[in-house]
């Protein structure tokens, strides 16, 4: 079955999918990873495999049984348009998408350019967000410009973790940015410059922002617990959605 999610900005996750490998420095601490190893060894059905990338069709139909509108996080235990995810198995997950109109389904990922091969014979349906991880300029930004050619009515970015700072860089056509820090062991630092520059481009090109978390690391350099630090930014919750079927 699907799964509420605690994610702040979806509602369930949907895996059709799951396991997935390192592609840039925002997957070095993966939490899907670290949660798929505990699952397996919980011997929680669908993660026998671990991390290992694995195909789960009796999922497939899950969102078809649930009559409530729901926004889907698809696949936040993979990436859906990993190289190990033949094409005619994606096109089934956008098969179902398709047949669901009254949901909404937020497709985040890391490789841009598989996705934008599968878009060439598809039309992505007007309920499918599709979104791409920004965690810097070298590995980020360039997603961003594949992200541009796809036909998605919604396209968001998912600045997180924020590890450098990302200057002035390209919005258009873009209709929603997240922003998070890293939490856990090992978490990499989020100046708070950087968010606030990021939030300032949104702004001035009025585009929704929602800042997800600071993570361990808080607005004042300092590592505390993901709890202190909370989701405040210059005194405020930035909690902005865009409208589902805007078009710039």
């Amino acid at each position: 079955m699907t799964t509420r999610s605690r994610i702040e900005w979806t509602e369930h996750t949907w895996n059709p999918v799951t396991g997935c490998t390192n592609v840039s420095p925002g997957c070095k601490h993966c939490y899907a990873r670290t949660m798929a190893e505990r699952l397996k060894a919980m011997d929680m059905a669908g993660y026998e495999n671990g991390f290992a990338v694995t195909l789960q069709p009796n999922r497939l139909s899950e969102p078809l049984r649930r009559r409530a509108p729901t926004t889907y996080f698809v696949n936040s235990m993979s990436d859906l348009f990993h190289e190990r995810v033949p094409f005619d198995f994606v096109e089934q997950v956008f098969g179902v998408m398709a047949r669901t109109p009254h949901h909404r389904y937020q497709i985040l990922t890391k490789r841009p350019k598989r996705m934008v091969s599968f878009l060439k014979g598809h039309t992505a349906p007007v309920n499918v967000w599709l979104g791409v991880s920004v965690e810097n300029r070298k590995h980020g930004l360039p997603r961003i410009d594949l992200l541009r050619q796809t036909n998605a009515a919604v396209r968001f970015l998912s600045i997180e973790p924020l590890l450098e700072s990302l200057g002035e860089f390209d919005l258009s056509e873009i209709h929603w940015v997240i922003v998070g820090g890293e939490s856990g062991p090992g978490a990499r630092p989020m100046h708070a410059d950087w968010v606030r520059a990021v939030r300032d481009q949104c702004v001035a090109e009025a585009i929704p922002f929602f800042f997800k978390q600071w993570g361990i690391w808080g607005p004042d350099g300092q590592r505390r617990s993901k709890k202190a630090n909370g989701r405040m930014l210059d005194g405020r919750t930035w909690k902005e959605l865009p409208e589902p079927c805007v078009s710039k």
